[in-house]
């Protein structure tokens, strides 16, 4: 990329000062405005490169990080599956709704972008703010890598992982079936039966009870 084809670093509309940069983030309250503030931040950095100046170059890396953590904080205000849309004026009667996906996007994001601002929104603020005014400031990815939330580890108890598999969907099963008799209305249910369906449920119910049998005098 050449130089003369980058918007003028005069016209980026950025604060004179990285402090004033730090102000303005922090008042962002759209994803989009942020978006607007990692792009200008990242012509920047692109112009710092080639005329070699360190000095806005590590600026411009940090507006760029904090703008997309800004980003990733305001998409995780937005409940996971739906959230109510604070841009568009619900009318009377309707209930317009947007989810994280759906704001992210509405913003130039796209779907690794928005998992990025997210993962570094997760980044606890005081390591966040220790890496990003360091020398040398971290990239965005090496950020998100530290908003990954490890898996909880599931304690086996020395059994095979196939067998523990079996006995989580065996024993779900019964309490799954259990939950649903416990909302039932039995007396009710068992009133609207006709004389073939009382048949069918005494059967199923003979089954079951020589499948409970067998459980109980193992356990």
């Amino acid at each position: 990329m050449n130089a003369h084809t980058l918007p003028a670093v005069s016209s980026a509309n950025l604060p004179e000062t990285y402090q004033a940069a730090q102000v303005a983030l922090g008042e962002c309250q759209r994803v989009d405005e942020c978006k607007e503030w990692a792009d200008k931040a990242a012509a920047l950095a692109s112009y710092a490169r080639q005329s070699q100046d360190e000095s806005l170059l590590k600026m411009a890396q940090r507006i760029k990080a904090r703008a997309t953590r800004r980003a990733g904080e305001l998409l995780q205000q937005i409940e996971p599956q739906q959230g109510q849309r604070s841009d568009v004026e619900p009318r009377a009667g309707d209930h317009p709704k947007l989810t994280r996906s759906d704001a992210a996007r509405d913003a130039g994001y796209s779907p690794h972008q928005q998992k990025q601002a997210q993962r570094i929104a997760s980044v606890p603020q005081d390591q966040f703010d220790a890496q990003v005014e360091s020398v040398k400031p971290p990239t965005l990815s090496q950020l998100a890598q530290q908003g990954i939330k490890p898996k909880p580890v599931m304690d086996l108890q020395g059994r095979d992982p196939k067998e523990f598999n079996r006995a989580l969907h065996f024993v779900g099963d019964f309490e799954h079936y259990a939950r649903d008799l416990g909302k039932k209305n039995i007396a009710q249910d068992c009133a609207i039966l006709n004389p073939s369906e009382r048949q069918r449920l005494r059967a199923a119910i003979n089954t079951i009870d020589a499948a409970h049998d067998q459980i109980m005098t193992r356990i």
